[in-house]
């Protein structure tokens, strides 16, 4: 890691360039090995879909398109290869049998988990590089960033961080 000196720009622009550079690198080692692994079977946005939904039981269809930043008839499909694979519900919402509510199946929450499982152990061997205060630094900062970008608290416990990929 490049260590800091007194001319690093910390301003907002600066951290967002690196974030913005970074992430995608991150993304796309998270890609690669779920696609390795294929005992997963899960593609990315089917990993994010399934967990929202562990994430929001009885999110709509549309809260789902929103988060994966796809169009309903986009995520219409996904969801119909996720259901005809049983690791999605379509429910009727109770109060009105418009609506639709996805669950996850028994057999969606056992994948959702092994791939998850995977994609942490990939993680965890590629930061075994870094020394313990670097690895202390990048916790400290995924911290910030979820209290800037989420509406879910940020957790002390490391236990509930290893399913929010």
């Amino acid at each position: 890691m490049k260590p800091l000196d007194n001319e690093t720009n910390f301003s907002a622009e600066a951290s967002a360039a690196i974030l913005a550079d970074t992430v995608p690198l991150v993304m796309r080692s998270i890609r690669a090995d779920m696609r390795h692994h294929s005992s997963a079977e899960l593609s990315v946005p089917q990993f994010r879909t399934l967990t929202f939904v562990r994430r929001h039981p009885g999110a709509s269809l549309s809260e789902v398109a929103e988060h994966i930043g796809l169009t309903l008839p986009s995520i219409s499909k996904m969801i119909d290869r996720l259901e005809a694979r049983d690791l999605l519900a379509r429910l009727a919402a109770p109060n009105d049998r418009r609506r639709i509510c996805l669950e996850l199946t028994p057999l969606g929450t056992s994948t959702l988990k092994a791939a998850s499982d995977a994609s942490r152990d990939h993680l965890a061997q590629q930061l075994a590089a870094l020394s313990p205060e670097e690895r202390a630094i990048i916790v400290q900062a995924m911290h910030s960033l979820r209290s800037v970008f989420s509406s879910e608290p940020v957790l002390e416990d490391n236990s509930d961080q290893k399913e929010n990929l």
